[in-house]
C-alpha cells in the first residue's frame, strides 16, 4: 500500500495522482446511511422503540468491522424494532433524514457527466426508495422490513436476489450492474463509510471513503475526512 497524501485539508489520496477524468467513469455506487444521508436509519427507528442505545452500539461495532457475521447482527437489530409503526418510520424520514452536505451536488455532477447511479445499502427499502426519488438514482438494492397491521414484525423478508444486502451483496450488485452496462469494474466508483462497504470499494476502479471508520479510510484511494461529498470533484475533472 502506498503512503497516503493529504493534498488539501481533510482530503487524502492513496495510490494515484490526481486529477482523474470523471467522464472516464460510467457508474458511481453509493452507500446510504452516514454516506449519502446524515443518519443510521436503523438507529433512529430503534429510538421509536426505546432501544436506540442498544441498537446503535451494535451498528457502530458492525461498521468498524468488529462483528464477523454482519447478517446475524442485522437480524439481531431488526428484532429489536418489532412494534414500530409505519407512522413512526415516516417521522424518521420526514424529521431526521437529511442528505449529507454535497450529496446532491455530487450526484448531479456525475449524472451530467453521463454516469449512472447506484445506491446499495444495508438499510431498508422504506428509506432507499425515498432517497432514490429525491436524487433520481437509477438503481437501488437494500433490505425489506416485514410489516403486519401497520407495524414492524422484527423480521426482514427475502427478495428475488436473496435475503440481506451485506458487504458481499453490495459487491455482487456493483459487478452485476457493471456487467449489465457492459463496462469494466474499473469504470466504476464506489463510495462508503463502513466495513460492509469495503467489498464493493475493493471491486471498483476508484474507492472513496466519506467520514469513514479508520479501517475504511486506510484502504480507500480517496478519503474525504472534512467537508461534503462533492469534495470528490476536487480530484475528478
Amino acid at each position: 500500500m502506498t503512503t497516503p497524501t493529504e493534498i488539501e485539508p481533510g482530503l487524502v489520496l492513496q495510490g494515484f495522482t490526481p486529477p482523474l477524468r470523471l467522464a472516464d467513469f460510467k457508474l458511481i455506487a453509493f452507500d446510504m446511511d452516514s454516506t449519502l444521508i446524515n443518519i443510521e436509519c436503523i438507529d433512529e427507528i430503534a429510538d421509536a422503540a426505546g432501544r436506540k442505545a442498544e441498537v446503535a452500539a451494535i451498528t457502530e461495532a458492525a461498521m468498524r468491522g468488529e462483528i464477523a457475521d454482519y447478517k446475524e447482527s442485522l437480524r439481531q437489530r431488526v428484532r429489536l424494532l418489532a412494534g414500530v409503526t409505519l407512522g413512526e418510520m415516516q417521522q424518521v424520514l420526514d424529521q431526521r433524514l437529511q442528505l449529507n452536505p454535497g450529496a446532491a451536488e455530487l450526484v448531479r455532477a456525475c449524472q451530467a457527466a453521463g454516469l449512472k447511479t447506484l445506491l446499495v445499502s444495508g438499510g431498508f427499502t422504506f428509506f432507499t426508495d425515498a432517497v432514490r426519488e429525491r436524487l433520481r438514482i437509477d438503481w437501488t438494492r437494500s433490505n425489506a422490513l416485514e410489516v403486519t397491521n401497520g407495524a414492524l414484525t422484527g423480521r426482514m423478508v427475502d427478495q428475488p436476489w436473496g435475503d440481506i444486502c451485506d458487504g458481499e451483496e453490495k459487491r455482487r450488485m456493483l459487478l452485476q450492474t457493471c456487467a449489465a452496462m457492459d463496462i469494466a469494474p474499473a469504470q466504476a466508483i464506489a463510495m462508503g463509510d463502513g466495513a460492509n462497504d469495503l467489498p464493493m470499494m475493493g471491486a471498483a476502479g476508484l474507492s472513496v471513503a466519506y467520514h469513514a471508520k479508520p479501517a475504511v479510510r486506510e484502504r480507500a484511494m480517496v478519503a474525504i475526512n472534512e467537508g461534503g461529498l462533492d469534495r470528490l470533484l476536487e480530484v475528478l475533472v
